[in-house]
This record gives C-alpha cells, sequence and structure tokens, in this order.
C-alpha cells in the first residue's frame, strides 16, 4: 500500500475527529500520508499543512470537508490528478462528482476508516 499516498483534506488535530484517526490509520498500514488543516501541528508523524502544498504523487484525496467548504479547494483537487477522491461521510457533494469525471478523476463515497478495517483501501 505504500505507493497510495493520500492527502488528508480537512486534517484535525482533535483526536476524536474523523480526519485525525484517517491520519492514524492510514500511518498505521503504513501509507503515505500528507495532510492540510486550518491549524498546523502533527498527528502521528505527519505535519498537517495550513498551506495548499503542491504534492506529487498523490494516489487519494480524502475529503473531510462539507461540500460547501470543497468550493473552494475544486480546482487544488483536479489539479493535483489524484487517481481517486474519498467522500466521507458528510462530504457528498455532486457538483464535485461531475468536475472529477470530467477530469477523469475515479471517486467514491465511502469511508476511509471503513475501507482500511475491511482491507479495502
Amino acid at each position: 500500500m505504500q505507493n497510495k499516498i493520500t492527502l488528508v483534506l480537512g486534517a484535525s488535530l482533535n483526536p476524536i475527529r474523523y480526519s485525525n484517526m484517517a491520519i492514524c490509520r492510514l500511518s498505521e498500514n503504513a501509507i503515505e500520508v500528507k495532510a492540510f488543516g486550518l491549524k498546523k501541528g502533527r498527528v502521528s508523524g505527519v505535519d498537517i499543512d495550513t498551506e495548499l502544498m503542491p504534492y506529487q504523487n498523490i494516489h487519494t484525496v480524502t475529503l473531510y470537508l462539507n461540500p460547501k467548504r470543497q468550493e473552494a479547494y475544486y480546482e487544488y483537487i483536479i489539479g493535483l490528478n489524484p487517481q481517486r477522491v474519498i467522500f466521507n461521510p458528510g462530504t457528498e457533494n455532486p457538483q464535485l462528482y461531475k468536475l472529477l469525471s470530467d477530469a477523469s478523476i475515479h471517486y467514491e463515497v465511502a469511508c476511509t476508516l471503513v475501507l482500511l478495517s475491511t482491507n479495502q483501501y
């Protein structure tokens, strides 16, 4: 799984937030993690960036932002050209589904934590 570099978009330092749990679980599964959030910090050895970085070779973007907050990141996500985008519960967004499809980027409406726990990641 090491080749599935994953960007957690909407990362949180709060350990009870699902984005925080996802960073921990991805790291535990030896998946390289990049993280973007509103507050700089470190979770499970992963630095949370507060500026959008020109990451390379992102396989998966996993979203932890509600649809309204996602709008500011549409171009950024598409520009990363990931192989897939995961819409975790509460992030479902038909407008972004269409943009991703138009850019030939696969998307899933799923839960990163469930995909990891069932070996479907």
